[in-house]
C-alpha cells in the first residue's frame, strides 16, 4: 500500500487529471480506501470531515468504469453506472465539479440534479446519457417519476456525509431509490460521524463492507483552535467584531441555527460595515450559489449560514467558523467546524454559549469526549457601540436609539445635589354649585283631580255595550258552505 498517487496503477487519463489538480500524497482516508474499492468490495467509511473522501470514492470507480469507455455519441451506450447521493444542493454541485474534473480526459460523462432549479435543463442532460449522476434525492426521484433516470444497469451506489442520509428525514426516499437499483451492486458509504443506530441501518444496505475508521469517530481535527467564549446574546455581535480585529480575520463562515436568524444577521452586520452575504434554506438555488461563488471568490468577508452549508463544502484557505449559535444537535458542531482547518492547515473555530446554552455545550463535551471549558469574554472599552433593533449597546447598558445623545451614566462616587423642596401653592376653597329650587319640588299634576286617564274612559265606554270582557276579541263570522239540515 502506497501513500503516493503517482504510484497508483490508474488509467493515464485519470492519473493525467490527478497530477494537472496537484495531488501528490493521499490523505488517510484515501490511502486506505481507495484499493478497497478498487477490489470491489463495500466501504464504511469514517473519516474527518475536510481529509478527501471525494476523492477516496470517485477515482476508484471511475478507474473501474474504464472498460465501458466508448466514444460513441448515442444515450444507449451511456447508461448510469455509478449513482452518487447527496444531502445538499451545495454539496451535490460542490462533488459534480470534482468528479467532471477527474473524468476530463476521459469518455465519460458525467451530470448532477438537485432540486430549487428548472428540470428542463437536467432532463435535456440525462437524455444525452452519463455514466455518473450525482443526485439529491428528492429531485432524482421526480427525474425518475419522469422516466429520465433508468437506473437498472447502476453498478455503484456512494452515499456521501451518510449519517445525514440515513436520517429518519431521508430514510423513506433512500429506500425508494434503492429498489429501483439492481441487487448486485457495490455501495461506499463516507461520513465524518457514525453513530451506533445509522451503523445498524448502513448495515442492512451493505454486503460484508469493509470498516474503515481513520480517525476516532466524532472527532474534530487537530489542526483546528477552538475556544468557547461566555457571551449573553446582546454581546454576541460584539464579541464577532472584537475577535475578527484581533485576529485580523478577513474571511469566515459564520454558522445561525434558523433560516430568520440568518436573515436578521447578516443585515446587521452588513449596515455594520463587514461585507456579508446570507446562505440558507428559503433562498432559491440561484441566490445560494451566488453566495457561495461571491464568498470563494473573495468579495464577501462573512458567510452567514444555517447548517445547510457545515457539511462537505470545501472552500480553501477559510481562517475560521463561527458558531455564533451553539448548534441544536452535537454532531452537527463536528461537521461545522470542519469548514476551516481542511486537509492539514490550521484553523480556528470560536463558539459564543450564552446561559441557556450549557446543555448544548455539554452535548458536544459528550460526543468529542473533551472537557470544555468556556472562557469569559473581555470587552475592549474603546470598541464602537452596535446598534440592534432601536438600541445601543455600549457595553454597560442599554438604552433605546432616539438620534439624541446618549445619557451619561451616573457616577456612583460622586455625592447627590439635593433639590430644594418646592413652594406650595395656596388654593381657595371650591364653592358648591348653585342649586334651581324648582327641581328640588316634589311633582304636581296640572290636571283637575275629576279628570279620568283617557284608557280607563275607553274600558268604561266598552264595558257598557258588552258584557264581554275587552281584552277578548270576538269571532269572525265566516259564511258556510253547507246547511246543515234543521
Amino acid at each position: 500500500m502506497t501513500s503516493s498517487f503517482s504510484n497508483l496503477s490508474l488509467a493515464e487519463p485519470l492519473a493525467r487529471a490527478v497530477a494537472e489538480m496537484g495531488y501528490e500524497t493521499m490523505t488517510p482516508i484515501q490511502e486506505q480506501a481507495i484499493p478497497v474499492v478498487l477490489q470491489g468490495r463495500d466501504v464504511m467509511g469514517a473519516a474527518q470531515t475536510g481529509t478527501g473522501k471525494t476523492a477516496a470514492f470517485a477515482l476508484p470507480l471511475l478507474q473501474r468504469m474504464m472498460k465501458h469507455e466508448n466514444a460513441s455519441t448515442s444515450p444507449v451506450r451511456h447508461p448510469v453506472r455509478a449513482l452518487v447521493l447527496l444531502p445538499t444542493r451545495e454539496l451535490a454541485v460542490q462533488v459534480a465539479e470534482q468528479v467532471k474534473f477527474y473524468a476530463k480526459y476521459t469518455n465519460l460523462n458525467s451530470a448532477v440534479v438537485f432540486g430549487g432549479m428548472d428540470m428542463k435543463p437536467q432532463t435535456a442532460e440525462l437524455k444525452k446519457g452519463v455514466e455518473v449522476l450525482v443526485a439529491t434525492p428528492g429531485r432524482l426521484l421526480d427525474h425518475i417519476e419522469a422516466k429520465n433516470a433508468v437506473l437498472n444497469q447502476v453498478e455503484y451506489v456512494v452515499l456521501d456525509e451518510a449519517d445525514r442520509m440515513l436520517d429518519i428525514g431521508f430514510l423513506p426516499d433512500l429506500q425508494r431509490i434503492l429498489s429501483y437499483l439492481p441487487k448486485q451492486r457495490i455501495t461506499l458509504l463516507f461520513s465524518a460521524t457514525f453513530s451506533p443506530e445509522i451503523k445498524r441501518l448502513a448495515s442492512s444496505f451493505l454486503q460484508d463492507p469493509v470498516t474503515i475508521e481513520v480517525a476516532r469517530s466524532n472527532a474534530t481535527a487537530s489542526t483546528v483552535e477552538q475556544h468557547f467564549y461566555s457571551v449573553g446574546a446582546d454581546d454576541k455581535r460584539r464579541a464577532l467584531h472584537q475577535i475578527l480585529k484581533a485576529r485580523g480575520i478577513k474571511q469566515a463562515f459564520v454558522f445561525v441555527n434558523s433560516k430568520l436568524g440568518c436573515a436578521r444577521l447578516a443585515r446587521s452586520l452588513e449596515r455594520e460595515g463587514l461585507k456579508t452575504t446570507a446562505l440558507h434554506g428559503d433562498k432559491s438555488q440561484d441566490e445560494r450559489l451566488k453566495a457561495l461563488d461571491a464568498f470563494k471568490k473573495g468579495e464577501v468577508d462573512l458567510l452567514v449560514c444555517t447548517d445547510v452549508a457545515a457539511r462537505g463544502l470545501d472552500i480553501k484557505d477559510v481562517p475560521a467558523v463561527f458558531n455564533f449559535d451553539v448548534p441544536f444537535n452535537a454532531e452537527d458542531y463536528v461537521h461545522r467546524i470542519g469548514r476551516t482547518g481542511r486537509a492539514g492547515a490550521s484553523g480556528l473555530a470560536v463558539s459564543f454559549a450564552a446561559a441557556s446554552d450549557q446543555r448544548l455545550v455539554a452535548d458536544i463535551e459528550k460526543l468529542i469526549k473533551t472537557k470544555i471549558e468556556l472562557e469569559p469574554m473581555e470587552f475592549e472599552e474603546d470598541q464602537p457601540r452596535i446598534k440592534e433593533q432601536g438600541r445601543i449597546n455600549d457595553g454597560r447598558r442599554m438604552y433605546r436609539d432616539t438620534g439624541d445623545q446618549a445619557p451619561r451614566e451616573a457616577d456612583s462616587s460622586a455625592p447627590r445635589e439635593r433639590r430644594e423642596p418646592r413652594e406650595r401653592r395656596e388654593y381657595a376653597p371650591r364653592q358648591p354649585a348653585q342649586r334651581d329650587p324648582f327641581f328640588d319640588k316634589p311633582y304636581e299634576s296640572t290636571l283637575p283631580a275629576e279628570a279620568q286617564p283617557a284608557w280607563e274612559e275607553a274600558a268604561r265606554s266598552n264595558s257598557t255595550r258588552s258584557s264581554v270582557s275587552a281584552n277578548i276579541k270576538p269571532k269572525k263570522k265566516v259564511a258556510a258552505l253547507f246547511k246543515t239540515a234543521g
